[in-house]
């Protein structure tokens, strides 16, 4: 016997395939909601995390700023007082200059060359003076160059010609001259002669 079904069974087909699309739509979206929510709150997890690493390294980056203010007051203390150190120990080197530059002058002064001012500020020493003749001033400039570690850099700023009276009715003729000469610091003498030893 044959059966023959009558109902509108691809109505029925239809509606049981769209069912099944929809519950297969739903479960669809619950996985993605479900996969993005996992997503989602691995990430947040992470950020969670970077932000603590964040935080610890803001808060080792300030302290670290500290000791860095720390470190360079210090060094500018030391800076400081390096600095006073070397005044003193150039105070100290120094105080015999006016012995040296008295010295290497009598030394540095040729037969006919007389000194009537001398003046010294810081370094330079400014010196005023008679001469019987240029050679005599060209012999003192050459002195005060060469023979001396105590006086460098002579300079010559004028030579007028003058007369000096001897006597009554002698008057001889002179070279008056201006002179500026530096004065070689204690430490400077001892760096110049350190490498002449070996």
């Amino acid at each position: 016997m044959i059966l023959i079904n009558l109902l509108p069974h691809r109505e029925a087909a239809r509606k049981a395939r769209k069912e099944a699309f929809h519950v297969m739509l739903g479960l669809a979206a619950l996985a993605g909601l479900a996969v993005g929510a996992v997503i989602y709150l691995g990430f947040q997890a992470r950020i969670e995390t970077q932000q603590e690493r964040n935080q610890f390294l803001r808060s080792q980056i300030q302290a670290l700023d500290v000791q860095i203010k720390e470190i360079a007051n210090i060094e500018q203390e030391i800076a400081s007082l390096t600095a006073r150190q070397k005044a003193v120990e150039d105070l100290q080197a120094d105080r015999n200059l006016p012995v040296h530059l008295l010295n290497e002058l009598t030394k540095a002064l040729p037969a006919g060359v007389y000194i009537t001012s001398l003046r010294q500020e810081n370094q330079a020493v400014t010196l005023q003076g008679v001469a019987q003749s240029n050679e005599r001033i060209s012999e003192l400039l050459r002195n005060l160059a060469e023979n001396t570690p105590w006086l460098s850099r002579p300079d010559l700023s004028e030579i007028v010609a003058g007369n000096v009276a001897l006597g009554p009715r002698d008057n001889r003729r002179v070279a008056n001259f201006n002179l500026r000469v530096r004065l070689v610091r204690a430490s400077e003498v001892q760096a110049a002669a350190a490498p002449a030893k070996p």
